[in-house]
């Protein structure tokens, strides 16, 4: 018998990533900060209790941004240069029949104010500002990590690294703290694997600034950094 099941979000995200440009292809790759805000009926303490023991969490998330997007049985990795097909439960792709994606952040701190809400102080996530969340869960060292797991076309896929030039006077621009984050962000290389013109200007939006930058070979230059309009 089928069954079909009503979800809604428990919190929503607050990232430095304002666009789907720019985001890492999988949570754990920078150290960026962000804070998910509890819905009011799920945001007391007792939600959390014992929770702190726990380094890292799993989040059960929303693909907000493709709400209502169809899906295909196959998709095309970005990773894979975008011109190999897999299957769509191959791989990681925002088009799904449910649209819910799942990543495993650090669990930096569990914030309580003074009205006694509960929110999460995370790290590493790769979800935009915004994302609905959908679940919390706990990380189990024990049984969630596999060693020796197959990785299969990821694998052999691996991201490459870019190095990053920016002018001091650029970089003074971006808050100290936001730094380290952003040049990660950065070096992972968040164009389309498809796209190699080294003269092509693209832009990426992080932390309320406009980072316009340009790639050639395995250089990004940063060209430009202004606030968001």
């Amino acid at each position: 018998m089928r069954e079909e099941k009503n979800i809604r979000p428990i919190g929503y995200m607050e990232s430095d990533y304002q666009d789907k440009f720019g985001i890492p292809r999988q949570s754990g790759l920078t150290g960026t900060l962000g804070k998910i805000r509890m819905e009011p009926e799920y945001s007391s303490p007792d939600c959390f209790r014992d929770l702190s023991g726990y380094s890292h969490i799993w989040l059960i998330w929303g693909f907000s941004e493709n709400e209502g997007a169809d899906w295909h049985p196959t998709v095309r990795p970005p990773r894979l240069g975008g011109n190999r097909r897999v299957g769509v439960f191959a791989s990681r792709s925002p088009f799904r029949p449910n649209g819910l994606g799942l990543s495993v952040v650090g669990l930096v701190n569990i914030e309580e104010d003074e009205y006694g809400k509960t929110s999460l102080l995370v790290e590493g996530s790769d979800l935009m500002n915004g994302t609905p969340i959908y679940d919390i869960k706990p990380y189990m060292p024990a049984s969630d990590s596999i060693p020796d797991a197959a990785g299969g076309y990821a694998a052999a896929a691996r991201d490459r690294h870019l190095q990053i030039h920016c002018s001091p006077d650029l970089l003074s621009r971006v808050p100290e703290n936001k730094r380290d984050p952003l040049m990660e962000s950065l070096a992972l290389d968040p164009r389309p694997r498809y796209q190699t013109d080294p003269d092509r200007i693209y832009g990426m939006r992080y932390a309320g600034l406009d980072i316009r930058f340009r790639v050639e070979g395995n250089d990004l230059t940063i060209t430009d950094i202004v606030m968001c309009s």
